[in-house]
């Protein structure tokens, strides 16, 4: 059967706000993944993680909106000129200019000449060698797809089984080779140049003519003065609106692979870590020896119920996040 038509028949039968979880059998995994369906395996999967497949239900949201009830207009007001009486300044005589001579000035100062300028040499400096031993990879480390069993998390609707990606180790050899520590080179060594003082006289300001300003006359009279032209005024009425609110899809349902717990991650090292971060907590107190026993579920009810966490009598993925333990290698 279609996998699309499976999903829409079980949201049917358990509800449309109901996350539908469908685990793919191992060899139908292998076969998928061998004829190209990639896609069927959880993505960017890490060595020691276990994955359910779920189904999401789509989302919803309330999306507000302002309708215009009626359109935006203006009126147009005249508003007449002003006019006011003023004293203003009237020129009588006009600014004019006159053109003066400043001489040069002169200054006795020593320079420097060069005499010989700067040169270089070069100096050749040989390569120097080293023997060196390097590891290099023998096999590279590769992941291979294994059965999980056993969940420890409890998956509501879970039809088959889990898929956990485990890490092979990479293997490595020694091999001795000659290698280049420092290449031939050359060294320039800079032979600097040679100078002489001299004095002389310069000139430090040339001869130049300046501009003096012979300021403009002017007299007070009484005029009538425009103050403010006539003018239109718009004025703006504003455009009335209605708020209408409608709901909208905000996410659609997908399918999508989900971590879990089981027996292949859930290992002794796993839940030593968790005991660990339980005691670091105050919430547990008994032997840190990587059994999941009452003492140490209780612990985990306690540390969900301090953090506002589910409390279904489960350990969880999201309670491991929370507490700072790894799940993967």
């Amino acid at each position: 059967m279609d996998f699309e038509i499976m999903c829409n028949r079980l949201r049917t039968i358990i509800g449309a706000g109901a996350a539908i979880v469908v685990a793919v059998p191992a060899m139908a995994l292998a076969q998928a993944g061998s004829m190209g369906g990639a896609e069927l395996l959880p993505p960017n999967a890490k060595p020691g993680e276990c994955y359910a497949r779920v189904f999401v239900p789509p989302t919803y949201k309330n999306e507000t909106t302002q309708v215009t009830t009626r359109e935006a207009s203006e009126r147009v007001e005249i508003i007449p000129a002003r006019y006011e009486k003023v004293t203003e300044q009237v020129l009588v005589r006009e600014a004019s200019k006159k053109v003066e001579v400043v001489p040069e000035s002169y200054e006795w100062v020593e320079e420097k000449i060069l005499v010989k300028p700067a040169s270089e040499r070069i100096v050749e400096v040989p390569a120097v060698y080293d023997t060196v031993k390097e590891t290099v990879v023998d096999r590279p480390a590769h992941t291979v797809w294994k059965k999980g069993t056993g969940p420890i998390q409890k998956v509501d609707y879970a039809t088959g089984e889990i898929m956990c990606l485990v890490e092979v180790p990479a293997t490595y050899k020694t091999v001795t080779k000659t290698v280049l520590k420092t290449p031939a080179t050359t060294r320039r060594i800079e032979v600097p140049a040679e100078y002489t003082t001299v004095r002389k006289q310069v000139i430090t300001t040339p001869a130049t003519t300046r501009e003096v300003t012979v300021p403009a006359e002017y007299k007070t009279v009484e005029t009538q003065k425009l103050v403010a032209p006539a003018e239109e005024k718009r004025v703006q009425i504003p455009a009335e609106q209605a708020s209408v609110t409608r709901t909208v899809l905000a996410s659609e349902g997908r399918i999508e692979w989900q971590p879990v717990l089981c027996e292949t991650n859930a290992s002794p090292e796993l839940i030593k870590s968790m005991q660990l971060k339980l005691r670091q907590a105050g919430r547990y107190s008994g032997k840190i020896d990587g059994k999941l026993n009452a003492q140490t579920m209780a612990a985990v009810r306690s540390f969900q119920l301090a953090k506002g966490l589910p409390t279904s009598g489960q350990l969880t993925m999201e309670t491991l996040q929370v507490l700072g333990v790894r799940t993967g290698n």
